[in-house]
């Protein structure tokens, strides 16, 4: 009861102030229609005073016409100067004292309509717009007309496109559009100027002059396909631009939208926004064909009239390919579209990390707006050789096999490559998990997975903490192909950001594979020639582009690195098909997962023989390399002698031994998901089975070894375990008292096993 009473307290005490500042503005309104007729009446004053001097000189010059002929001529004109003078001043202090009325009542009802719509700032821009063309504001941009155009002619210029036209045409198209209608002069003017400005390029123009209510208020001359708007409409559009970069975090802010439309009103005098404009041909499939923008360069963003965005990626001759990001049935043909004159890009900054964000950057987590400075382009050139140092710094995974196996190093590019369903996602999972207190961020590029998939894998993130210091970028499946297409572009400026500010990333791609299925998607329907398994022939420049983008830099660039970790998804273990065999020649080594060794219970299931990594022991520290140097061979031995033993033949004892060996390491390597293990312990694991302390262990109970051996040296030997942890090769003392404490350990688990 006590939260309803002070609910009703609450509400009792804003009506009461709205009751108070209704009653406050009403009376200043008030006193202000008091002043304007105040003003007024002193003028008609003046001029009633005015008219009785008058008639004295009359009779003055009836009774005295030869001597006051002079005296009148001088007075008259003098009482005139001083009643227009009078009467001017009035009238300009009345239309203040209307205007300054009238911005209060604007105010007020923009207060009140966004108290009402809070969190729809779409729909405060036709609200703005039906009060702005009411007089008196109508009447406002009406006056301002002649100086707009004055403003406008100096800057039209003709572009290569408009220059290209003329000579191949001979004429180039000019329209001239007001909300209200010009006087012929106003028209001509603008005619000459544009005729001239063509005829020195040495073409004509063929000029049309139309009235287009929608405008609102203002000016806009369209020459070739350049726009140049001073329009009250495009003024709008521009605040509608700057709300949504607000966002609506608590909802609208009054005062804020109050001063944008007083800025319009009183700032915009001869503010001229240039842009160029096309118009839709066909619109299907996520997309559609442009006409006209004969200076867009590829790549650049385009915005259609419903405010669905695009990107350019296709030129043609005539025409202009275009795919839409957002639902192309939005769109309709013979409708505008805007240049925007920018590279499609990704807002960036630290406000990210934590975030779950779309490719184009719109958050996806229930945040209304990041509030980032910065933004990058999701196409950006890779560094350059001079600009890059060795890949020496190690990125541990926390997975035994990966670290131990196939190494990653921060700066290098490992493809973890397989079969659906073997574990692909969970390695990179790991990886990222790792990180946790490493001064590393993390980029998780999710394309085309499933909305429950991407949900389960930000649950995960966010009760492991890991999300702390981790983006997610989503382009699920059920997304467009187009948006599917820009999300590693997008992970990958974010991962720019930090990395040229000399932090770490580690970027996971998931999967490139239906990257590629997009990207051939948009191909066929944009009529590009198909190649291999139907893959454009620029499907290999496509990706090696987008993991160029991964490096170490020099410390003159600020010794930042960014790690790729891209997956590929294969069919029946064919790794030799088109997209794996052109990533694979792209990246640093890759990381193989089998599905056999997945269904007999080896997790992670990497296949020893053909997983790789082109930096190897580099990315290691001295410990690891000293432990993991013969198992790479060990494992190969043991699954030839595998392969040998099915067959059924005898067996002697040393190859009998071996094989248990063998079995024994790879049930060592075994690892429950998520469940990254500190560097310290996998040397631990590796020096023991390396020196036999875990012969005659059986490889099923290779778990319970493992953990126990973890206990005992947390509990009783921590000093070796910190000195492990430096990654300095261990010297022939450190070596003897791993020796030592690991005999100690195995007598007493061996004592422990035979008693149990």
């Amino acid at each position: 009861m006590r939260v309803v009473y002070q609910i009703i307290n609450f509400l009792i005490l804003g009506g009461i102030l709205f009751l108070i500042g209704r009653k406050a503005v009403t009376k200043m309104i008030k006193s202000r229609k008091e002043r304007i007729s105040a003003e007024q009446e002193e003028a008609e004053a003046g001029t009633r005073r005015a008219e009785r001097a008058r008639c004295l000189l009359a009779q003055q010059e009836a009774e005295n016409a030869e001597k006051l002929e002079e005296l009148k001529a001088e007075e008259e004109k003098r009482i005139r100067r001083i009643a227009e003078e009078s009467s001017r001043r009035a009238d300009r202090r009345a239309a203040e004292l209307r205007a300054s009325t009238d911005d209060a009542v604007a105010g007020e009802k923009l207060r009140s309509v966004s108290h009402i719509m809070r969190d729809t700032s779409a729909k405060l821009i036709p609200a703005v717009s039906a009060l702005l063309s009411s007089e008196p504001y109508a009447g406002r941009f009406r006056e301002r007309e002649p100086e707009l155009l004055d403003a406008i002619l100096p800057r039209i210029t003709l572009t290569p496109g408009d220059r290209s036209y003329i000579m191949q045409y001979g004429f180039l198209y000019v329209t001239v559009q007001s909300a209200f209608r010009l006087n012929a002069g106003l028209v001509s003017k603008a005619e000459k100027s544009a005729s001239a400005l063509v005829a020195e390029a040495g073409g004509k123009i063929s000029f049309r002059y139309e009235v287009e209510e929608k405008l609102i208020g203002g000016l806009r001359i369209k020459v070739g396909d350049t726009v140049y708007d001073a329009t009250l409409k495009n003024a709008l559009y521009g605040l509608g631009v700057r709300l949504r970069e607000y966002g609506t975090d608590g909802g609208l802010d009054p005062l804020l939208l109050e001063r944008s439309v007083r800025g319009i009103l009183s700032e915009r005098r001869d503010a001229v926004d240039v842009y160029q404009r096309g118009r839709v041909v066909s619109v299907s499939d996520g997309i559609c064909w442009l006409d006209g923008l004969a200076d867009i360069m590829y790549g650049e963003l385009v915005e259609f009239e419903n405010g669905e965005q695009g990107m350019i990626l296709d030129i043609e001759e005539k025409l202009i390919g275009c795919v839409i990001f957002g639902d192309y049935r939005k769109i309709r043909q013979y409708s505008y579209v805007r240049r925007l004159s920018r590279m499609v890009g990704v807002p960036v900054g630290d406000e990210l990390l934590g975030a779950v964000v779309g490719p184009l950057g719109e958050p996806l987590d229930g945040r209304d707006s990041l509030h980032c400075t910065e933004s990058r382009p999701i196409e950006f050139p890779a560094p350059a050789i001079i600009d890059r140092q060795a890949v020496d710094t190690p990125l541990y995974t926390g997975i035994k096999a990966v670290d131990a196996l196939v190494p990653i190093g921060r700066g290098q590019r490992e493809l973890i490559i397989g079969d659906r369903q073997t574990g692909k996602s969970s390695i990179a999972v790991d990886a990222i998990l790792n990180q946790k207190g490493k001064n590393v961020v993390c980029v998780y590029v999710v394309i085309g997975q499933k909305d429950t998939a991407v949900a389960s894998l930000v649950e995960l993130l966010r009760t492991s903490g890991a999300m702390e210091y981790t983006v997610v970028v989503v382009a699920t499946a059920s997304d467009s192909a187009p948006m599917q297409y820009i999300a590693p572009g997008a992970g990958t400026a974010i991962g720019e950001y930090f990395m040229y500010g000399g932090r770490d990333v580690l970027i996971v791609y998931d999967d490139l594979s239906k990257h590629a299925v997009a990207y051939r998607e948009m191909s066929l329907l944009l009529h590009r020639p198909a190649g291999r398994e139907a893959y454009p022939g620029d499907i290999f420049y496509l990706h090696s582009r987008l993991l160029e983008r991964s490096a170490h830099l020099s410390a003159a660039k600020g010794g930042g690195s960014m790690t790729a970790l891209p997956i590929v998804e294969t069919q029946a273990g064919d790794n030799s098909a088109y997209i794996p065999t052109n990533i694979i020649s792209i990246t640093d080594g890759q990381i193989f997962l089998e599905s056999e060794l997945f269904n007999r219970g080896q997790r992670p299931a990497i296949n020893a023989g053909l997983s790789v990594s082109r930096v190897g022991g580099s990315a290691q520290c001295a410990a690891m390399r000293q432990v993991s140097g013969r198992l790479r061979m060990e494992l190969a031995q043991y699954r030839e002698l595998e392969s040998f033993a099915q067959f059924g033949a005898d067996l002697d004892d040393r190859t009998g031994a071996s094989l248990e060996r063998g079995a024994r390491t790879l049930r060592a390597l075994c690892q429950p998901q998520h469940s990254p293990l500190p560097v310290e312990k996998q040397v631990l694991l590796l020096f023991a089975l390396g020196e036999g302390f875990a012969d005659g262990i059986p490889a099923d109970r290779m778990r319970e070894f493992e953990n126990a051996m973890y206990v005992y040296f947390d509990t009783f030997r921590p000093g070796l375990m910190e000195e492990i942890a430096t990654g300095r090769k261990m010297s022939a003392e450190l070596m003897k008292e791993l020796k030592d404490a690991l005999a100690v350990f195995a007598e007493g688990y061996s004592c422990q096993t035979a008693a149990n």
